[in-house]
């Protein structure tokens, strides 16, 4: 896959899309990647955000109808950085140039989010998770993950000296029936 960057982006064809969608839902209560706003599971519209300005779409972390998924790296439960360890290597093994994740538990993300993201590496400042990393950075968050350091997203982000990005809006994070609920009563 040849990478498409200029000015004003990198084009969609050179970017991989992934849902972050390991975690254990434990402050929700049940599996909220499957919970329902606006009539649709949460997973789907993080999914149909990233397609609009992606080549393509991965899970990452658990099985979902309709979805190509990969497991979390190095293994299961390593928090949302074994997520973007797995979709950067997936990246780098089917030739993209970039990765533009979000967990599957963020809503109202903007449609513009990867060009809002350039140049990269660049995350959202309110929400880590979110973000267009350079796929040879796999090898870096591997290096965490298999340390002692903590996993943490913003140190994989100082290490590849990815920048914070603060949008217009925050996107919604579910982390909660009560944000859920909240966010069902607010219109979102």
């Amino acid at each position: 896959m040849s990478c498409c960057v200029g000015l004003l982006g990198i084009d969609r064809s050179a970017v991989l899309g992934a849902v972050i969608a390991g975690g254990k839902s434990t402050r929700f209560g049940s599996d909220k990647a499957l919970a329902r706003l606006r009539g649709r599971m949460l997973i789907d519209q993080v999914a149909e955000t990233l397609a609009g300005q992606t080549a393509e779409v991965i899970v990452v972390g658990r099985e979902h109808d309709g979805m190509q998924s990969v497991a979390d790296k190095p293994a299961p439960d390593m928090g949302p950085l074994g997520g973007i360890a797995a979709a950067l290597n997936e990246a780098q093994a089917r030739g993209y140039s970039a990765v533009l994740t979000a967990p599957c538990d963020a809503f109202d993300l903007p449609e513009d989010l990867r060009e809002r993201l350039f140049p990269y590496p660049a995350y959202v400042a309110t929400l880590p998770v979110v973000g267009l990393w350079p796929a040879f950075a796999a090898d870096d968050a591997l290096a965490i993950l298999e340390s002692d350091e903590k996993h943490s997203i913003k140190g994989f982000a100082a290490r590849i000296s990815a920048r914070a990005v603060q949008l217009l809006h925050d996107p919604a994070n579910i982390n909660t029936a009560a944000d859920l609920e909240r966010a069902q009563r607010h219109g979102l």
